[in-house]
C-alpha cells in the first residue's frame, strides 16, 4: 500500500528550512536550491509545493504570523478575565517584540520579508491586511480606555503611533542597538503617554512568566 504523504507537513518542513536560511543569509540570498538543501529534499520537491519564490516567501511569513498569534494568545489568556486595555496592549506588544531567541529568529524573517516586499506590491498585499487588523484592534482598546476616562487621545492616530513605536523597537532590538530592558522601558513610556500609568493592581501581570522558547 503506498505511503500517504502529509502535504501540509512537507510545506511546513520547507518553510522552516526557508526561515533558517533567511535568518542566516537574508531573503535576497535565498534560492530554491538553498532551501532544498537545508530541508534535505530535492529542488523538484520544493518546486512542487511552491511554484515561485514569492509563494514560498508568503507561506513562510504565514508560519511566522501563526507562531506570533499563538504566543500572544497564550500570554493574554494568562492575564485572566477583563485585563485593563493598557495591560492587554502591553502584553500583546511585548510578545511581538524580539526579546528572546525564538522571537528574534521570527523577527529576522519578518524584517527580511518586509524589505523583500518593498519593491513587490503584489506580495505585500497580505501584510497590509494584517497591519489594518492590528491597528483596528489597538484603536478599539484605546477607545475602551477612553470610555473609562483613562485617555483623551485620538484612538486611530494613537494606534498608528503605538504600532510604529513597537515595530521601531523591534528593528533596533534585532540590530542589537540596545537591550530588552531599554525597549520595554520605551514601550511603557509610550503607553503612559497614550493611556496613563499602569494600575498598581495590574502591575507585574502584564508580562506572564515565559517558558523555554518554543515557536
Amino acid at each position: 500500500m503506498p505511503k500517504r504523504v502529509d502535504h501540509g507537513e512537507r510545506r511546513k518542513l520547507i518553510a522552516d528550512a526557508l526561515m533558517r536560511v533567511a535568518a542566516e543569509r537574508g531573503l535576497e540570498a535565498v534560492s530554491l536550491r538553498h532551501v532544498a538543501a537545508e530541508a534535505g529534499v530535492s529542488s523538484g520537491m520544493v518546486q512542487h509545493y511552491f511554484r515561485t519564490k514569492d509563494e514560498m516567501m508568503t507561506f513562510a511569513l504565514s508560519v511566522v504570523r501563526d507562531r506570533s498569534e499563538a504566543r500572544v494568545t497564550r500570554a493574554v489568556a494568562a492575564l485572566g478575565d477583563e485585563p485593563s486595555p493598557r495591560t492587554l496592549l502591553r502584553t500583546m506588544l511585548t510578545e511581538l517584540l524580539p526579546l528572546d531567541e525564538a522571537r528574534r529568529a521570527d523577527g529576522r524573517v519578518a524584517l527580511a520579508f518586509l524589505a523583500y516586499t518593498a519593491v513587490r506590491p503584489a506580495v505585500a498585499a497580505g501584510l497590509h491586511q494584517d497591519s489594518a487588523e492590528l491597528l483596528a484592534f489597538i484603536a478599539g482598546q484605546i477607545r475602551t480606555a477612553q470610555a473609562a476616562g483613562a485617555t483623551h487621545v485620538d484612538p486611530d492616530r494613537a494606534a498608528v503611533a503605538l504600532l510604529a513605536v513597537m515595530e521601531g523597537l523591534g528593528v533596533y532590538l534585532l540590530g542589537g542597538h540596545y537591550p530588552p530592558e531599554t525597549a520595554l522601558a520605551a514601550l511603557d513610556a509610550q503607553l503612559d503617554l497614550l493611556l496613563g500609568p499602569e494600575p498598581a493592581a495590574q502591575r507585574g501581570r502584564a508580562v506572564p512568566p515565559r517558558r523555554s522558547p518554543a515557536p
